[in-house]
């Protein structure tokens, strides 16, 4: 029978996601589980000059392993989503950042968490994702995907985009903005919070759309079904240069005249669950909510 094979995903700069991650991979090898990292990860590292340690195939380094486990905060999670795409491999967040919504377990938690993913004992949910591709005069130059938001913004402080934003082939509004936030529940704590965007819980199937910075009259958040198809398209006689950014990761450059569609993707991404809170007790917990006072009958986890 094959070893099992666990993908190691730590921040390359970060110390104590080096020293942890080391402590996580010794656990991992005790147990019979085989871990592996990206050389680049771990060059120069005690962890890198371990014999026992596999090193990925950068071009597919999910490849041949049951989960990816990330040391760091939602930004290595979205990493850790972007190198695991295609490969139906779920992905398991030890939150070193600040907020970490998608991660699920915190440093102290690291001897509990790797004994529960030895033992398989953990969930597996799935994350609705977003497609996007730009095109221009019919013909596309970009195509890429997104676990939070698609987000189209202006390329210059100084002056705003102009764009307009079609749902499901009909108009809905012309604005000179910022920019636009197109965002899955997933997103909604993300970017599109921090435009003034409802809060969605992961379970409800939906689309969103906040603007940033418009100016115009009605400039609200609107939610829509999933199978809606958003669309943005960039005014052709506004000299104003737009960028497309998918999760903060990826880009691309947009002239006037380019159209941006954006639609749910076929592949949601795959997270690993070790408990099953309500979403309102890590939405109490990351925003640091006050609940003084409460009186309900109910007892959280």
């Amino acid at each position: 029978m094959d070893q099992r094979r666990i993908l190691l995903l730590v921040h390359p700069t970060r110390r104590d996601a080096q020293e942890l991650a080391d402590v996580v991979a010794k656990r991992l090898l005790a147990a019979g589980v085989q871990p592996v990292a990206l050389a680049a990860d771990v060059h120069g590292t005690p962890m890198g000059d371990c014999d026992a340690l596999l090193m990925a195939d950068p071009a597919n380094p999910a490849a041949g392993c049951e989960l990816v486990l990330i040391l760091g905060g939602d930004g290595s999670i979205l990493r850790g989503a972007e190198l695991s795409r295609g490969t139906g491999v779920p992905i398991l967040g030890i939150n070193l950042g600040h907020v970490g919504f998608l991660a699920e377990a915190d440093p102290e938690e690291i001897g509990t968490t790797v004994d529960r993913i030895v033992a398989g004992d953990y969930l597996v949910e799935e994350r609705m994702a977003l497609q996007v591709r730009a095109l221009r005069g019919g013909e596309q130059f970009f195509s890429s995907w997104a676990l939070n938001e698609v987000t189209v913004e202006k390329a210059s402080r100084e002056r705003m985009i102009e764009m307009t934003v079609e749902i499901d082939g009909r108009p809905l509004s012309t604005w000179g903005c910022d920019g636009l936030v197109m965002a899955t529940p997933t997103g909604s704590t993300a970017y599109a919070f921090s435009a003034g965007g409802p809060i969605v819980w992961p379970d409800v199937e939906a689309l969103l759309l906040v603007p940033i910075s418009a100016h115009a009259l009605f400039a609200r958040p609107v939610v829509v079904g999933p199978a809606s198809r958003l669309a943005v398209e960039i005014l052709p006689h506004v000299d104003a240069q737009g960028v497309v950014w998918c999760d903060g990761r990826r880009a691309v450059d947009l002239p006037s005249g380019a159209r941006i569609e954006v639609e749910r993707a076929v592949e949601p991404v795959r997270l690993a669950r070790l408990r099953q809170a309500p979403f309102i007790d890590r939405l109490v917990d990351k925003f640091h909510l006050d609940v003084h006072g409460w009186r309900g009958t109910g007892h959280r986890s």
